[in-house]
């Protein structure tokens, strides 16, 4: 019976394989008038969707830029040639990389959540590559209006850029959350007497411009606080003082979003015990990672990491003594 069963499959996929090539051939031998194929080019995703129990999660492309590294945005502290072999191992460049730039968009039924803002046109990524947050919010059919919370993981400039745009708040009528600490910190006038070439200086001047005008509309957070039903505050310090990572949970399903907690999603998670060039307390940072890392390895949790590539969405696995991304494909479709 197996093998009556092992033939009938084979002859079926032999003839399927037949007819196939057959196809091709009269497609290949069928005259088109001498005209040639035109290229369309690759596509990119803008925008995908997914839902978490109840709520409506949407994954923002906010930019796409090519950019040198990972070495030493992650694994400043070693050897050149050690991250570049890490990457080759992986297939991939060994000194440029595509980091993801990915707000997220929760819908509650209640509110429409947005965590982070993207570059807008003062951030890391400057446009026409970044700041295509409320272009990606147009494609999703989603009017900055319609947004009842903003919900920032940090302040650097890739984070909180897209909060205002012509000088103006781009979410009219939004109300804004943030880790109080935070706030404190970029808030303190010493920011602004870092190197002018740095990140620190770049994130203090968007954020005196940008959100410190917002104080009055803004919710000052800490660890273990509900920002709004079904969402809650994680601590996850090092990257800055008061970087905050979130549980998104409804009917229980989980979503954890977690800001910076890695920058590369094979760098970052195979060693995270690597110093990574942005954050501003090293030690801190690495404990972070480790700590959120086995945190979504044990409780098997999708995460939304904001610098992991589009659509930013995986699971985190135990991997040696590190960790592996595991990308999302169809788990949240069962």
């Amino acid at each position: 019976m197996i093998t009556s069963t092992r033939a009938v499959t084979r002859r079926r996929l032999m003839s399927s394989a037949a007819a196939m090539a057959a196809g091709s051939a009269l497609a290949a031998s069928t005259p088109s008038g001498g005209a040639a194929s035109p290229h369309h080019g690759p596509t990119r995703a803008s925008f995908h969707r997914i839902e978490i129990g109840a709520f409506e999660v949407t994954m923002l492309l906010d930019a796409t830029a090519m950019i040198d590294g990972p070495w030493p945005i992650v694994g400043e502290d070693r050897p050149r040639g050690e991250i570049e072999a890490l990457m080759r191992e992986n297939r991939l460049p060994p000194t440029r990389f595509q980091p993801g730039f990915t707000p997220v968009l929760v819908n509650t039924g209640r509110q429409t959540v947005l965590f982070d803002t993207g570059n807008g046109g003062v951030g890391f990524v400057p446009r026409p590559a970044g700041g295509r947050l409320g272009e990606r919010l147009a494609a999703a059919g989603v009017d900055p209006a319609a947004i009842d919370l903003v919900v920032l993981t940090h302040c650097h400039t890739d984070h909180i850029g897209g909060l205002a745009e012509g000088g103006r708040p781009f979410f009219p009528n939004a109300a804004y959350a943030v880790c109080a600490r935070e706030f404190d910190f970029w808030s303190k006038p010493e920011r602004l007497s870092a190197e002018p070439d740095g990140n620190e200086y770049k994130s203090a001047l968007v954020f005196g411009e940008a959100f410190r005008p917002l104080a009055e509309r803004t919710r000052f957070l800490k660890p273990g606080d509900e920002v709004c039903p079904g969402i809650h505050a994680l601590a996850a310090f090092g990257h800055t003082p008061g970087h905050l990572a979130y549980h998104v949970e409804s009917e229980g399903r989980r979503l954890l979003i977690w800001g910076d907690c890695a920058h590369h999603e094979v760098a970052s998670l195979a060693h995270p015990e690597w110093s990574a060039f942005f954050d501003m307390d090293k030690a801190q940072g690495a404990a972070t990672r480790r700590a959120i890392y086995e945190m979504a390895a044990t409780e098997e949790i999708v995460v939304a990491g904001y610098h992991t590539s589009f659509p930013s969405l995986g699971y985190v696995a135990r991997n040696g003594t590190g960790y592996r991304w595991v990308p999302v494909s169809y788990q949240l479709d069962l």
